[in-house]
């Protein structure tokens, strides 16, 4: 039984590229793939942060290597892409957020908004979708999304747009190249990472335990996600066991879109 439950969800030979890769969902994505026996290129604009984390896991004996890349910036991801030869495993993973009604959101916080969260993925999909259009294993896109791309969440206004653009780019691209590419997103709720710490720190230094408390409280499991959680599903829709998946949005969120 050990060895069936050690076959399963295996990507072994897979190439597979995960962007924020150093920290957060993404770094978790990358240790989940790379377990899984795939080689994983770690993608961030933060290089030496994605160096610690190859590092890390070749001296555990999986295959990891990092590149710098910063997903706004065309420049950036068309030398990145360069460097990769054939690509299996597409994880679009990095993103940044922002707090704000439609009043308080100003043109440089929205085009921010979507520069990263929703541009950086048509760059980085059209600079590796030769690569993933030559995988043998038919390539696989995993976009992360966002609850906030299903709903609407008060004082999230850029951010809800942009995460609903990544969904829509989702399906758009699984029914553009359905025997090609398998393309699909994750759509988590409110997951313990640096990205929700940062956003504490800002806008709730000084109640931040209160706030947590809330965030877990609008997930009717009662807590936070974790990045494993976010990974392992990471790794299941890139496997072949979800070869019949695709232009899918699946939440991972305790229950929230379900109350």
């Amino acid at each position: 039984m050990e060895t069936q439950k050690s076959a399963t969800f295996r990507v072994d030979g897979y190439e597979a590229l995960v962007t924020g890769g150093a920290s957060g969902i993404g770094e978790a994505s990358a240790w989940e793939l790379a377990r899984a026996g795939a080689r994983v290129w770690i993608g961030d604009i933060r290089l030496e942060a994605a160096q610690r984390v190859a590092a890390a896991m070749v001296a555990e004996g999986l295959q990891a290597e990092a590149i710098a890349m910063d997903v706004s910036d065309g420049e950036s991801v068309r030398a990145a892409a360069a460097r990769v030869g054939i690509l299996d495993i597409l994880v679009n993973n990095a993103g940044i957020g922002h707090v704000g009604s439609i009043a308080e959101t100003e043109e440089e916080d929205f085009d921010r908004l979507m520069l990263v969260n929703v541009r950086s993925v048509y760059l980085v999909t059209r600079a590796l979708l030769p690569r993933l259009l030559q995988s043998p294993h038919k390539g696989c896109i995993v976009n992360i999304g966002s609850v906030a791309g299903m709903i609407g969440i008060r004082q999230r206004f850029a951010y809800c747009t942009s995460k609903g653009a990544v969904l829509a780019m989702t399906r758009q691209l699984a029914v553009e190249y359905p025997r090609q590419l398998r393309v699909n997103a994750i759509c988590p709720g409110t997951v313990e990472t640096p990205f929700v710490e940062g956003y504490l720190e800002k806008y709730h230094a000084h109640e931040k335990e209160k706030v947590r408390e809330e965030l877990r409280a609008r997930q009717p499991m009662g807590r936070l996600g974790t990045p494993a959680d976010v990974a392992a599903m990471v790794r299941y829709l890139a496997s072949p066991e979800a070869g019949f998946l695709t232009g899918s949005c699946l939440t991972i969120d305790g229950g929230w879109t379900a109350a």
